[in-house]
């Protein structure tokens, strides 16, 4: 069973950046896919960007390409995601998940955390 724990959310003014972690426990993250997805109030949870297990190959949503990062610290046992640029519409709470198999899409991930809020405001 794997614990993920995310971390380093906050509010940060448009054009901002910001620097989520996703920590594990119970696992190790190079085993899995990782993925980040984020949920606006009255929104549906959307796919973010993922990493392979190997490290080696990310992909993002349309959105947040050329200003979201997605890194791994295999010392730390913790995926993370880097935010630049960020806009108004990034607000939302941020997951991530981890997939034994590659995931197709958000059912497809067997572990999540619990979230943590990001909230891009003037």
């Amino acid at each position: 069973q794997v614990q993920l724990v995310e971390s380093g959310g906050g509010l940060v003014q448009p054009g901002g950046s910001l620097t989520l972690s996703c920590a594990a426990a119970g696992g190790t993250l190079p085993t899995y896919f990782v993925g980040w997805f984020r949920q606006a109030p009255g929104n549906a949870r959307e796919f973010v960007g993922r990493l392979n297990r190997s490290g080696t190959r990310t992909s993002y949503a349309d959105s947040v390409k050329g200003r979201f990062t997605i890194s791994r610290d295999n010392t730390k046992n913790t995926v993370y995601l880097q935010m630049n640029s960020l806009k108004l519409e990034d607000t939302g709470v941020y997951y991530c998940a981890a997939a034994q198999m590659d995931p197709f899409g958000a059912a497809d991930y067997d572990y999540w955390g619990r979230g943590t809020q990001v909230t891009v405001s003037s």
